[in-house]
């Protein structure tokens, strides 16, 4: 048992962020094993493996009895993703984005949040909530193969550099530390804001969320660093379709969440508001209106092409992020 509750979040984040990054080595390398194509191993294990440190927080929140923090983990990690994850790698770098990002990423995570905040009108999310959530998880997973299939990497595959046994054994040994990591993480917080006086609402939707967004944070910043352009806004709205449908899911079919979400109202309109704020940025504006002064009407409004993140557009994105974190404190 560590004293210090500092220490212990510490900690249990460093934990979280290292098991999580082996997760998702050991799952690739194991799909590879199977002969699975890039492209599903970039649909499911990777897409999975970067949301296991919020599935296991929520869910390790909920068993412990913090189910403030089941939910805050979520929404707030959802916030930082696209306020401070795309925020920091478009001022950075301008990001690119894919035409499946605005066709079927978009309006399924609009969708998934809309109802994350019917299904939790009843102050409770409960198994068949849960099943619910889940199966559009499933759904999700194979509309974005099925609409991908015209791509390359449906019929890449790459050889695995290790042997079966050593990929498992990378996975157990994460799902250990994710275990462990969440376990220190969760005390750590909890300990802290009864210390500080501050609810775990506020902790949650700020520390926790941070923490588990932390491997997604990196990952961005250091590509945009080396300039390279793949960056897919694409892959942090996945990860927040995952964490909706997949961390609430999963969570509440296991264990149902009761809360008062009338707590998260505040939250919930930041979370929707960022996500549609996303979609008017990333809508090919400059390109739809070159259609426009063609009149070619129809291309104006339909064609999703050649979306764009900017640099001003990520600092205001940051900017709110900045906002949303200094009004609730």
């Amino acid at each position: 048992m560590i004293a210090n509750p500092y220490i212990q979040l510490i900690i249990g984040m460093v934990i979280l962020i290292l098991s999580g990054d082996f997760l998702v080595k050991g799952g690739v390398e194991l799909a590879r094993k199977f002969r699975i194509s890039t492209l599903v191993v970039g649909s499911t294990v990777v897409a999975m493996g970067t949301s296991a440190p919020e599935l296991i927080v929520s869910l390790k929140s909920a068993m412990m009895g913090h189910t403030e923090m089941a939910i805050g983990n979520v929404v707030g990690s959802n916030i930082s993703n696209i306020a401070l994850v795309l925020g920091v790698t478009a001022i950075i770098l301008a990001i690119p984005v894919k035409l499946d990002t605005l066709k079927v990423g978009w309006p399924t995570l609009l969708a998934a949040t809309m109802v994350f905040l019917l299904v939790g009108r009843d102050q409770n999310i409960s198994t068949i909530d849960g099943i619910i959530l889940t199966l559009g998880l499933i759904g999700f997973i194979v509309i974005s193969i099925i609409s991908s299939k015209k791509s390359k990497e449906a019929t890449e595959f790459i050889e695995a550099k290790y042997p079966i046994w050593k990929s498992i054994i990378i996975i157990i040994l994460s799902c250990v530390g994710l275990a462990f990591g969440s376990n220190s993480l969760i005390e750590g917080a909890s300990t802290i804001a009864k210390g500080l006086g501050i609810s775990e609402r506020v902790i949650s939707v700020t520390v926790l969320a941070i923490g588990t967004s932390l491997p997604e944070l990196t990952a961005s910043i250091v590509a945009a660093l080396k300039g390279e352009t793949d960056i897919s806004v694409g892959n942090i709205i996945g990860s927040n379709i995952f964490n909706i449908l997949g961390v609430i899911g999963i969570t509440s079919t296991i264990k149902p969440i009761h809360v008062a979400m009338n707590q998260f109202h505040y939250d919930f309109m930041w979370m929707l508001g960022i996500t549609i704020l996303l979609v008017l940025f990333i809508y090919p504006v400059s390109r739809n209106r070159e259609y426009l002064k063609k009149g070619n009407y129809a291309m104006a409004i339909t064609n999703l092409k050649g979306g764009i993140l900017r640099r001003w557009e990520g600092l205001i994105l940051l900017i709110a992020y900045v906002i949303y974190v200094f009004s609730i404190l």
